[in-house]
């Protein structure tokens, strides 16, 4: 598997060209992204500023000498290259299984291409075995938790050892143990629109392209 993903990794990195603004993702996938563009940056020149989805991701690409800037010192992105859990058909996605998924998606929105990287494990039919990351306020956490269960959505707070696990931003992560989403659209619209929630990983009709590497080789889909 980790041979896949540096595959899928690698080869995302040809998308990427010197005068690039790179938005650079976070996971196992996008590690190897990542590592490659470290690569070109001192062994073949590449010229690019990164921006980053992670503190994670900040630490590797300064580790490999990437130049970079924040999402708010650029005024777009040119590509954005990062994982993600579960693909449906309709190529839309559930993220967060890192607990990255505002800083994904603050740096996807403004990203010209916007590509995943995935092993051919992550493709589905229909996207929630994974379970649904839902970041939340600190403040009145445990209200929203109590919502997520009356609607049946057998939620669980992300944990770190014995305290709540907190995000970059210092939030809280809910997971939603749902099975199976019937419409990622409207459960997205549902979850936009409840207080206390600040982001959550679905990232519907957001992405162009899916690099997938499986045991037959590399393949791409691209939304149609």
């Amino acid at each position: 598997m980790e041979t896949l993903k540096e595959q899928a990794g690698i080869y995302a990195a040809s998308y990427v060209q010197s005068g690039m603004v790179v938005g650079l993702g976070t996971g196992s996938t996008a590690y190897y992204f990542v590592q490659e563009l470290g690569r070109r940056v001192q062994e073949e020149g590449l010229e690019i500023v990164g921006v980053t989805t992670s503190h994670r991701t900040a630490e590797q690409a300064k580790s490999l000498g990437i130049p970079l800037k924040s999402i708010d010192e650029v005024e777009q992105v040119d590509v954005t290259v990062d994982g993600a859990d579960e693909v449906d058909p309709a190529l839309n996605g559930i993220k967060g299984g890192g607990g990255a998924l505002l800083m994904e998606k603050v740096v996807a929105l403004p990203t010209k291409e916007y590509i995943w990287v995935v092993d051919e494990s992550k493709l589905v039919q229909h996207l929630g075995a994974f379970p649904l990351p839902v970041e939340v306020v600190r403040y009145g956490a445990q209200q929203v938790f109590r919502r997520f269960e009356q609607a049946g959505y057998k939620p669980q707070f992300r944990m770190d050892g014995d305290q709540y696990y907190r995000t970059d931003m210092e939030n809280y992560i809910i997971d939603l143990q749902l099975g199976q989403i019937a419409d990622p659209l409207a459960l997205a619209q549902e979850l936009d629109q409840l207080v206390g929630v600040v982001e959550h990983g679905l990232f519907n009709q957001m992405v162009e392209r899916v690099i997938v590497a499986g045991q037959d080789g590399i393949q791409e889909l691209t939304a149609k």
